[in-house]
């Protein structure tokens, strides 16, 4: 998989716009609309330096009032016809920068969505979060005001030019000459605004990521008085940021220069030249006049694009960024052809063999040779050192991670075979650190299952004894909750996590410390809510406090990723040496 920070993997032209023309290509007939408008627009301008001749050439007197006034009045209707193109491809140009930016953006969204935990887990998600906004935004310009004024000079540029050959191609041809010393800078430097606006890009995505990570972590930087070094680190960043941008915009601006200087210094030559023509009557002034506007139109037209050009370079960037997290691809994904669950879901689990090592640690297994069965309504309680592997066989369960060797089965069949929904829609968790989200209490249960009524929601909060702290709040079940639930305690956040596994009910359910972080009053009700949520379901409990799975019906021992002893409590206490002096630890006598 390519790195997002390697250079050498970047091309150096605007084929990364290319690739999002898909999604222009949705909205033909308003790009139709927008193309017209903008030739009648063009076509209308170029049609000012032909009056401009026609009176220039019959003189100003008396004898020729009439025409002049018609020439002028023609002149109005240009202008009306110019204001209008020009308004009509303003909207349409400008509409389908925005629809196009809006499609992106829910295009990204929703492919973010797919890519496993492992994809965030080596990504910082500031840097992914940039590229979903800022970069968007830097699109958004080359689809509406950028290709606008591309697109509009673009033609005038081509419109002057075949009217200056029409006009007088002897001048024309001079004119030629200055083509070279254009074109050579926007190509060159052109090339370098390119590289320079990637190295912006990614050098702001770099300092939002520092700084959203420490925002996140506010607490502990103020706990351990780490502001005045977390700011200086942050203004190195944004000064990276800055210097970078920087060397940009004097990129940009060397090329604007050059270009407008090459042009307009051609124009002046031209002028030059023509006035002599025209006294030695090879030309009449009108026709030098003529010319000369659609000269200055040219060159015009040229400064603008060496303009855009830099914008355009900054959304190719911008679309490379894009284009490389819309081209990484799922871990795991669902197959073509899945499997159907037999109905009803029993919700029995079986691992056979099964080995598994991360990815970033190929040679180090974690789980080795891990096969049982949980039958339908079991609870089923794995206990074991930290890393012996506990969470890891949630991981694989859920098809977060897939087993290396060996199979993880619901209802016998693999859930390989399974679409991923299906397969989730089957599983409710409970972790021991459970995501709060912004919203409202309803909100986060209803993370269960979103089509769920009020009234289906308060049953689960009572459960789970979310309503002893909701109900005491102004809004109730529609108080707000801070990000990440910051509002909330730690034994709260817990029981808005089992109210969304209750509301969810499904067949197997995944519990893993679910009452770590509640009082003792509280772990006691919460251990009821349990007794009857897992009732008729299959349910795998992670613990560390051995008397909250003394009751299980069997309990699995971890140690390095291997299955050391199953039993019940009784029984491993009298035949697993490690699940005793765990309980010895933790119990002041044994119990057996």
């Amino acid at each position: 998989m390519a790195r997002y920070s390697d250079p050498e993997l970047r091309s150096k032209d605007l084929r990364p716009l290319l690739k999002l023309l898909p999604f222009l290509a949705q909205y033909r007939k308003q790009a139709a609309i927008a193309l017209v408008a903008l030739i009648v627009a063009s076509t209308a301008t170029l049609v000012v330096p032909i009056a401009v001749r026609q009176v220039l050439d019959q003189g100003f007197n008396a004898a020729n009032i009439e025409l002049i006034n018609r020439y002028f009045l023609v002149m109005f209707g240009v202008v009306l016809l110019l204001a209008t193109g020009s308004a009509v491809r303003l909207y349409y140009v400008t509409w389908i920068g925005e629809r196009v930016v809006a499609d992106v953006r829910d295009a990204l969204f929703s492919h973010l969505m797919t890519l496993t935990p492992h994809f965030y887990e080596t990504q910082k998600t500031g840097d992914v979060v940039s590229r979903l906004t800022a970069d968007t935004t830097q699109i958004k310009s080359a689809f509406s005001s950028t290709a606008s004024i591309a697109l509009r000079n673009a033609v005038m540029l081509i419109g002057a030019v075949a009217m200056m050959i029409y006009t007088s191609p002897r001048m024309s041809g001079l004119a030629a000459l200055a083509i070279p010393a254009i074109v050579v800078p926007l190509v060159v430097y052109g090339r370098k605004v390119r590289a320079l606006s990637r190295r912006a890009q990614d050098a702001l995505a770099s300092s939002a990521a520092y700084a959203q990570e420490r925002l996140q972590g506010i607490v502990a930087i103020q706990a351990n008085t780490q502001e005045p070094a977390t700011n200086l680190a942050f203004g190195k960043a944004t000064i990276v940021a800055f210097e970078a941008a920087q060397a940009r915009t004097w990129a940009r601006s060397i090329l604007t220069f050059a270009i407008i200087g090459v042009g307009t210094g051609a124009i002046v030559g031209l002028l030059w030249f023509g006035s002599h023509e025209v006294l030695g009557g090879n030309i009449t002034g009108g026709t030098l006049g003529q010319f000369v506007l659609y000269a200055l139109f040219a060159s015009s037209s040229l400064g603008q694009l060496s303009e855009v050009w830099g914008d355009l370079q900054s959304a190719a960037g911008a679309a490379e960024r894009i284009s490389e997290l819309l081209n990484e691809t799922p871990a795991i994904t669902s197959p073509l052809q899945p499997a159907y669950l037999p109905l009803p879901v029993r919700g029995e689990v079986q691992f056979e063999h099964v080995d598994f090592a991360y990815p970033s640690r190929p040679k180090t297994k974690v789980l080795s040779d891990i096969s049982f069965t949980a039958k339908p309504g079991e609870v089923i309680a794995i206990v074991g050192p930290s890393g012996a592997g506990k969470t890891t066989l949630y991981a694989l369960i859920q098809r977060f991670q897939e087993a290396n060797s060996g199979s993880v089965k619901l209802d016998g069949l693999n859930i390989d075979t399974l679409d991923l929904e299906v397969l989730r829609n089957n599983i409710a968790t409970v972790p021991q650190d459970p995501t709060i989200f912004s919203g409202t209490i309803a909100d986060n249960i209803r993370l269960g299952r979103p089509d769920a009524s009020m009234d289906e929601v308060i049953a689960a909060a009572k459960a789970a004894r979310v309503s002893e702290f909701a109900e005491k709040l102004p809004e109730q079940y529609n108080s707000m909750l801070g990000e990440r639930g910051i509002t909330l305690s730690g034994g709260q956040r817990q029981r808005l996590a089992i109210a969304r596994a209750i509301l969810r009910n499904a067949p197997v359910l995944l519990l893993d410390e679910a009452t770590s972080a509640l009082d003792a009053e509280s772990e006691a009700l919460i251990q009821e809510a349990l007794e009857g949520l897992t009732k008729g379901r299959t349910t795998l409990v992670i613990a560390h406090r051995l008397a909250t799975v003394r009751n299980a019906d069997r309990i699995i021992v971890l140690e390095n990723g291997k299955i050391v002893g199953q039993g019940t409590h009784a029984q491993l206490m009298k035949k697993s040496p490690l699940y005793s002096k765990l309980a010895k630890l933790q119990f002041s006598v044994p119990l057996i």
